[in-house]
C-alpha cells in the first residue's frame, strides 16, 4: 500500500471499498462532520475579520442602489 504522502484519490477509494459496509458508513459520517466543522471554522474566521474591519471603520453601509452606484464608478 502507498505511503500517506503518495496515496492517490483512487487508492483511497479502493481502500475504503475494501472495508465492510458499516465502516464505510462510519467514514462517510466522519468526513461529513469534519467538513461541517471546517466550514464552521471558516465562517468563524470570516465573521472575526468582518468585525475587525467594522471596528476599524472599513465597512461601508448602504442599500442596493448605493452598492450599484459604487460598483459603477
Amino acid at each position: 500500500m502507498p505511503t500517506q504522502n503518495s496515496i492517490t484519490f483512487n487508492d483511497a477509494l479502493d481502500l475504503i471499498e475494501s472495508l465492510p459496509a458499516y465502516q464505510q458508513e462510519d467514514i462517510i459520517e466522519i468526513v461529513r462532520q469534519r467538513l461541517i466543522e471546517h466550514r464552521r471554522d471558516l465562517l468563524d474566521k470570516n465573521i472575526g475579520e468582518a468585525r475587525e474591519e467594522y471596528a476599524r471603520g472599513e465597512v461601508k453601509k448602504g442599500n442596493v442602489d448605493d452598492l450599484m452606484s459604487e460598483l459603477s464608478k
